[in-house]
């Protein structure tokens, strides 16, 4: 504690509101897992069934909660002291790089242990439950996760140290996350069936990457080897140093990148293609479709011109980002689909649904918060919204403008994964329907993501905050029903586990596609009006809090 910048992180979260949020909310949560469990006669089970079920609760809903708060804190660690110009003021002091760095990683990792001190009261509910070893399954399940939370801190600061805004820092950060957790387990999800040993070899250390199977071997469910998420043994090894490895890649190269030089980005100026020679000019038309040193053209009188200013403001806005964009969606939905027609024989047409929708849904998780989540805090961090509120324009047209910027980008994002499904139904024709009823899952959840994030951004006056609050909603509503799915049949019923269901978009959508597990559930129409009706309330809330912020202070 007599690094200076550990105390000032430290102090300054502890004073702040998201400090008694991360310490009231996961101790509340995880005391509910273990209450709704516990024996409600003075008996103890001897047998240790019902520790167990309350432990695998317990156990997935610590790691979802550390994948979505600890990734937030430290991606806005440098890149807010960059952005106000303390950076600057460190790097000028005596204090070594390996001292600063140390001191903000230091300080950003008490912050985020946080939910794990607040889940050990829990823990200890767990183990007086009897069935648990405190070594062998309360132990090592708090190592993985220190690991997890070591990490992810330092890919946050690692990202953070590139970054020039904070909204695109927490962008990358939740995008590298969701890849190292979710997506590596795809390839050994298409190998797991393979004969030529070294495919089958590098996609299990792939899957190494991610922590989820080695909890998912802790909980006890090796069982599930063969749908990609866990093996019997190896998990826990191979993810602990792998990731110790990536925590010491990311610390090194951070703490050398402290230094002046980092400040210092040049830019080219570049040429603007009407300054170009006239044969020079038509090049460019012909070789690029979307020419980006071209000038825009004036704004029409009937287009609105805060939509026109999101698009030329926002990297995702701009033409030659939205191809790149499409591109990679069409691409990554074709991929997918045609390495998965290779496994149709072992486990189905539909599992290469449910992996389609898994990577739509991803794709809206990660990218409608970073887009909506700013659309009111950015304006009112930066001093825009004054300037929006002196223009002849109605407060109306200002939010319609930001909504339909993140609807089309999103929108178009969706559409580019259409291929995939195109390929399914050419397998499998008889998926029209289910197809049809997917992509309307698909469209309510994008209008609740969109909706959602710019009612939080009304709230805010940070755009930080606004992104990491949309992020953490927006993942316990699609997410946070899944946790309760995981313990279907044991400790919850079938009935309990199809009413809190209904409220996610993501499992009404798998249900659709009859994914293994989710087919026996009836989640529509009633998910249609749920999700319906929450994205009119969030359009609601943000129409009265925009009216309010237009009203004279």
């Amino acid at each position: 504690m007599n690094n200076p910048i550990i105390q000032r992180e430290l102090i300054g979260f502890l004073r702040s509101r998201w400090a008694l949020a991360i310490q009231i909310v996961p101790a509340v949560v995880f005391a509910v897992l273990v209450l709704l469990r516990w024996p409600d006669q003075a008996q103890v089970d001897l047998s240790g069934v019902q520790a167990q079920q309350v432990f695998r609760l317990f156990g997935y809903g610590l790691l979802t909660v550390l994948l979505l708060l600890v990734p937030a804190v430290p991606a806005s660690g440098i890149v807010r002291e960059k952005n106000q110009g303390t950076l600057a003021l460190l790097l000028d002091s005596p204090m070594s790089s390996w001292s600063i760095y140390f001191g903000k990683f230091f300080g950003t990792l008490a912050c985020v242990f946080l939910p794990l001190l607040m889940s050990v009261p829990a823990a200890a509910a767990c183990y007086a439950m009897s069935g648990l070893e405190l070594a062998n399954d309360l132990g090592r399940l708090y190592a993985v996760l220190a690991i997890v939370t070591i990490q992810y801190a330092a890919l946050g600061l690692y990202v953070s140290s590139y970054a020039a805004k904070t909204d695109a820092a927490l962008r990358v950060t939740y995008a590298i996350v969701l890849v190292l957790a979710v997506i590596s387990l795809g390839p050994y999800q298409f190998l797991q069936f393979s004969e030529v040993s070294w495919k089958l070899t590098a996609a299990a250390w792939l899957r190494c990457l991610s922590p989820i199977p080695a909890v998912m071997e802790l909980m006890g469910q090796g069982d599930v080897a063969a749908h990609g998420l866990a093996s019997r043994t190896g998990n826990v090894g191979g993810y602990a140093i792998l990731a110790l490895l990536m925590s010491v890649f990311f610390i090194i190269h951070t703490a050398l990148r402290l230094k002046q030089t980092m400040l210092d980005r040049p830019r080219p100026q570049g040429v603007m293609t009407e300054d170009r020679v006239r044969w020079q000019q038509w090049g460019r038309r012909f070789v690029f479709l979307i020419d980006p040193q071209r000038r825009s053209q004036p704004i029409g009188s009937l287009t609105n011109p805060v939509l026109v200013k999101e698009f030329r403001t926002r990297r995702f806005g701009r033409s030659q980002w939205m191809i790149r964009l499409i591109a990679f969606c069409a691409t990554v939905s074709l991929l997918i689909t045609v390495a998965a027609t290779l496994g149709t024989i072992q486990w189905g047409v539909e599992t290469i649904g449910g992996m389609m929708v898994l990577l739509q849904v991803g794709l809206i998780v990660i990218l409608t918060p970073s887009l909506a989540a700013g659309s009111i805090s950015t304006e009112r961090e930066t001093g825009g919204w004054i300037l929006l509120l002196m223009t002849p324009l109605s407060a109306v047209r200002i939010v319609t403008g930001k909504l339909f910027s993140v609807t089309w980008t999103v929108l178009l994002t969706l559409l580019a994964t259409l291929p995939g499904y195109a390929v399914v139904m050419l397998i499998k024709p008889v998926l029209r329907q289910q197809v049809t009823y997917v992509m309307i899952c698909l469209l309510l959840t994008a209008a609740f993501a969109v909706t959602l994030s710019a009612a939080v951004s009304s709230f805010f006056r940070r755009t930080a905050p606004a992104t990491i609050t949309a992020y953490s909603l927006l993942a316990i509503i699609l997410c946070g029903p899944m946790l309760v799915w995981l313990g279907r049949d044991a400790p919850f019923g079938h009935a309990v586990v199809e009413k809190i269901l209904i409220a996610s978009p993501l499992a009404a959508a798998l249900s659709v596609m009859e994914v293994r597990g989710f087919s026996h559930y009836d989640l529509l129409p009633l998910n249609w009006w749920v999700i319906g009706v929450a994205s009119l309330i969030c359009l609601v809330v943000l129409g009265v809090q925009t009216w309010r912020l237009t009203r004279p202070s």
